[in-house]
């Protein structure tokens, strides 16, 4: 019971899925019954949506969430009106004015215009997830780079207790400075946290609903969930997940965590972190968090953009890399001692604090990449430690807050296979169709390839007769497509061995025991069977007729083993000890119009069919398989990836042409690929940028809208120079107008940030950024990017005429070096850091280096990845050599060679590299001499076995061959 002053009312009336007419005659019925004065206690009702909802007569606002991905609904009480305002996706139903019998009248207003400040934003989500479950928490006392290393959360996801939880987390990131002038940049951005523990087997949806509560119109906006499989190497924790994007925009982290710790976890907990900022600058429609309305009449500028400038000061000029680096030691020895007491959660407090220095030591450059793994072992050490403190302290409270236990495996009712078999007596079509949550494009055409080879294997291997197999997917589903499957095996007729014909007989010819019991194994008599010899012994064979068993049994009895050997590059838990790529959330499985009855990963087959989440009908119930074609496509989905990328790339050409423009053709390979399985049922958007982000290198451009936000730029067919167009793909059914403006919106704010950090870079020469690699550290005993880059230079007149090369090709080398690594120290490549060399080229000639130059110092990084093109010119080959011959005999010498297991330092991609410039460039060079030039400038002794140990390292070998470096 629901008790409103002095009335009770059945629960079920307050938001109980029923007609109006219902609700009216229910509440009538009990006003009736109700005294005189616990009448007017009821003030004011009205039915919403199909529920019907009821005010206490002495409140005069309040806020519903009535159900997951529905309304938020806000109830105002004035003078004796009633004022429903409602934020809602799904349709909201008008009403009239109603006369309550005590006389109050009600009004009911649709108002969409006002949507929440940032302080009600979080009252929202507080109040949403705390009836969800979640107990509402602080945020921590320390600072955090993310609300993940709150103690709520990394702690709680530890062991077998269940924990939901919700909690705001100023999150706290030095390298995200920028004096309040990038429009969604913060150092202290503003996370919301929520934890799901165990997973409740439909997270999604209830984030969905999150959206809703907030007032984000879900079938107008393109929400998506993209790869991005999160991983923490200071906590040892990593997990396989999504960025959720609001056109375009990165508005929440979804992930599964799978470790943590250094931990395996079970049960698996679900992490959703909101990014505030952004999503508040999306609803409330301003382009800079200083927009944002923080609280009525107060501004999030007003509040903290001078938070946000002084700050920025001190992490990016002013914060004493001396000392900061001692808190750091003093943190480490501290929380080390800590744990020696056995005290995990002062010991863990101590360890976000020397997090958060590294964080002002990183933003201040003074960690070198090879440094950083040093770092990252440090604090990942201490958090593993803490983990184990915390789980032992638990389990001696014996888990106060109760024990997860493993689900009981669901299956269907056994007679449900004899049904099935009986009402299938001619050639049917079968389809299965294997729902998750959002697959990673490459998982999807793997999928799709192994399922291709899987099945065409189970149907010959189990004698079924078939007219034609199609396997299909999207990011949300693949699908097996069998037309006219047969309804039972073909008969086979083959022999079976027995036993020896010496123990099948005994010295009388009299069959032994052996031989009866083998007749009555496979049900023949003595009088069937046959001695053939096999090999040199005789043994007893029998011909038995095989029958053939119902398709529908041995699609039942196979098809767990057939999911079960699909495998992915990165496979996770989620609820067992099953893994995919992603959590499977239904199982279509139908033959004609049977269901075929088996479970896999906790779920049951049906016939659900789930179209586009923010579909009219997100949930189809299909009568029989031979209609799955046609009730697929008329939900807008497009199962073939073929198509989808012709549909993608047809009407993207169309689009760019209307502005004069063309696709440019590295697009039409990769990319496509990607944004064609991020997709189920494209929809085009042409979007614009303003001219004067021209003015920015093409390569930056590119890459920004190729790398984070997998849009297509758009190039003047006639010169190739970029327009200030592109074009996104989006999925499903949207408001064009509204996704649009969200993506150039994005788009502008990160072409603002690489447009600042340009600026900044060319205010000075290149060369003046080279004495900023000091504070960069390479490695605590080999120095800084500068001693490394000082000592490459030096080498390089040694190096070319070893590798051959003329005068002039060792003069451009030596030239380049003194700039080669310069960017590392330049705004643009310290934010995007996959630019190192291409903006170093773009500088050395924005200031007159010659062309030999520029080149050679892009090609010093060549190859950056596999596939990678590779330095060509004799400048280039001599730097890219120099400088990987220098990370490997240096940090060989200091003990950082890779083992059998991990290589953090990258050493044997630096080898291979090494040896594709050579290899590839038809060049050679003595190894054994080159190694010891390399040794004679390192800062620490090096020994021969070091050198040795270089010359061993297995990825000198290629494809079984030995490359022959030795001249």
């Amino acid at each position: 019971l629901l008790r409103l002053g002095e009335m009770a009312l059945p629960s079920s009336l307050w938001a109980a899925p029923r007609t109006a007419a219902a609700n009216l005659r229910a509440l009538g019925s009990l006003l009736g019954k109700a005294s005189a004065p616990a009448a007017p206690s009821v003030t004011s009702f009205c039915h919403l949506n199909s529920r019907c909802f009821f005010i206490p007569a002495g409140i005069q606002e309040c806020c519903l969430f009535p159900f997951f991905g529905a309304t938020r609904i806000t109830f105002l009480q004035t003078r004796g009106r009633l004022k429903v305002r409602c934020l809602s996706t799904i349709g909201t139903e008008r009403h009239d004015g109603v006369t309550e019998r005590n006389g109050i009248g009600c009004s009911f207003v649709e108002d969409k215009s006002d949507p929440p400040t940032f302080q009600q934003a979080i009252q929202l989500l507080q109040e949403y997830w705390a009836s969800i479950g979640c107990v509402v928490m602080q945020s921590s006392n320390t600072e955090v780079g993310a609300g993940t290393m709150n103690p709520a959360t990394f702690l709680r996801v530890l062991g077998p207790e269940p924990w939901n939880a919700a909690y705001v987390e100023p999150s706290i990131r030095p390298d995200d400075s920028r004096f309040g002038d990038n429009p969604n940049r913060l150092q202290r951005h503003t996370q919301f946290q929520v934890i799901l523990k165990p997973d409740p087997g439909n997270s999604q949806e209830i984030y969905l609903g999150s959206l809703a509560a907030l007032g984000v119109d879900t079938k107008a906006h393109d929400v998506r969930f993209v790869e991005d499989n999160w991983e923490s190497p200071v906590l040892g924790a990593w997990g396989l997940g999504w960025e959720v994007w609001l056109d375009g925009m990165e508005i929440t982290q979804f992930t599964y965590f799978q470790q943590a710790g250094s931990m395996p976890l079970m049960p698996i907990s679900v992490e959703i972190t909101y990014g505030l900022e952004r999503i508040l600058m999306a609803i409330q429609g301003v382009d800079h968090f200083k927009m944002i309305q923080y609280a009525p009449g107060m501004t999030y500028g007003e509040l903290f953009l001078e938070n946000e400038k002084e700050m920025s000061m001190y992490y990016l000029d002013n914060a004493s890399v001396e000392k900061v680096q001692q808190r750091f030691d003093l943190y480490d020895a501290e929380a080390q001692d800590l744990l020696n007491k056995g005290l995990a959660i002062p010991a863990y407090d101590h360890l976000l604090k020397a997090s958060h220095a590294f964080n002002v030591l990183d933003a201040r450059g003074a960690i070198g990449v090879t440094e950083r793994a040093r770092y990252f072992g440090r604090m990942r050490r201490l958090a593993r430690d803490c983990a184990q403190l915390w789980v032992e302290m638990r389990v001696r409270l014996n888990h106060p807050l109760g024990f997860w236990k493993c689900p009981s495996p669901m299956c269907h009712p056994p007679e449900a296979i004899s049904e099935a078999a009986e009402k299938i007596v001619s050639p049917r079509h079968f389809v299965l169709e294997i729902g998750s949550e959002e697959l990673p494009s490459q998982d999807v055409t793997s999928a799709i390839e192994q399922l291709e080879v899987t099945m065409h294997c189970f149907l010959k291997e189990r004698r079924l007769n078939y007219g034609c197999v199609s396997i299909l997917g999207t990011p949300r589903r693949l699908v097996v497509y069998i037309e006219d499957l047969a309804p039972t095996q073909d008969n086979i007729i083959k022999e079976v061995r027995g036993p020896p014909h010496q123990k099948a007989f005994d010295d009388k010819g009299h069959p032994t025991l052996a031989l009866h019991g083998f007749c009555r194994k496979i049900g023949v008599t003595k009088d069937d069977v046959f001695v053939r010899a096999d090999g040199k012994i005789d043994y007893v064979y029998a011909t038995v007729k095989e029958h053939g068993k119902h398709a529908v049994k041995v699609l039942s009895e196979d098809l767990p083993s057939i999911l079960g050997r699909i495998s992915f590059h990165k496979s996770m838990r989620w609820n067992s000890q099953i893994t995919y790529s992603r959590p499977i959330r239904w199982l279509l499985s139908l033959y004609g119009d049977m269901v075929v009855p088996f479970s896999y990963a906790e779920v049951l087959s049906g016939r659900e069919l789930h179209s586009l989440r923010n579909s009219s009908a997100p949930i189809v119930q299909l009568r029989r398989a031979e209609d799955y074609m046609e009730c697929i496509t008329s939900t807008g989905i497009i199962l073939n990836m073929q198509e989808r990328r012709n549909v993608i790339w047809s009407k993207s050409t169309a689009l760019a042409a209307t502005v004069g423009g063309r696709i440019p053709k590295e697009v039409h390979g990769s990319l496509l690929n990607e944004v064609a399985n991020l997709v189920e049922a494209p929809t085009l958007l042409l979007g614009s940028f303003d001219e004067s982000f021209l003015e920015l290198p093409r390569d930056v451009l590119t890459m920004v809208m190729y790398k984070h936000q997998r849009y297509f730029p758009i190039e003047d067919p006639g010169n190739g120079h970029l327009l200030p167009a592109f074009i996104v793909v989006a999925n499903g059914k949207i408001d064009k107008g509204v996704v649009q403006k969200g993506s150039e919106s994005v788009l502008r704010a990160r072409y603002e940030d690489a447009k600042f950090f340009y600026e900044s870079d060319i205010s000075k020469p290149l060369a003046e950024f080279r004495p900023q690699l000091h504070g960069v550290l390479f490695q605590e005993r080999l120095g800084s990017m500068l001693d490394k880059s000082l000592r490459v230079e030096k080498v390089i007149p040694q190096l070319g005429p070893l590798m051959g090369f003329d005068a002039s090709s060792i003069s451009t080398a030596q030239r380049a070096a003194t700039v080669a690594t310069a960017d590392l120290a330049t705004s643009l490549v310290t934010e995007f850091t996959n630019l190192a060399g291409v903006m170093g080229r773009h500088y050395a000639l924005m200031e007159g280096q010659p062309v030999a130059v520029a080149q050679a110092i892009f090609e010093s990084v060549l190859p950056r990845f596999a596939g990678d093109a590779l330095p060509n010119s004799q400048a280039g080959i001599l730097l890219a050599v120099s400088d990987r011959l220098d990370s490997l005999v240096g940090l060989f010498s200091v003990g950082c060679q890779p083992s059998a297991t991990a290589d953090p330092f990258g050493l044997r991609r630096c080898a291979y590299g090494l040896v594709q410039a050579i290899v590839e460039n038809n060049r050679t060079l003595d190894m054994n001499k080159a190694l010891h030039v390399i040794a004679s400038v390192q800062p620490v002794p090096v020994v021969d076995s070091a050198v040795s140990e270089v010359l061993k390292l297995h990825l000198f070998r290629k494809d079984g061959l030995v490359f022959f470096l030795v001249k």
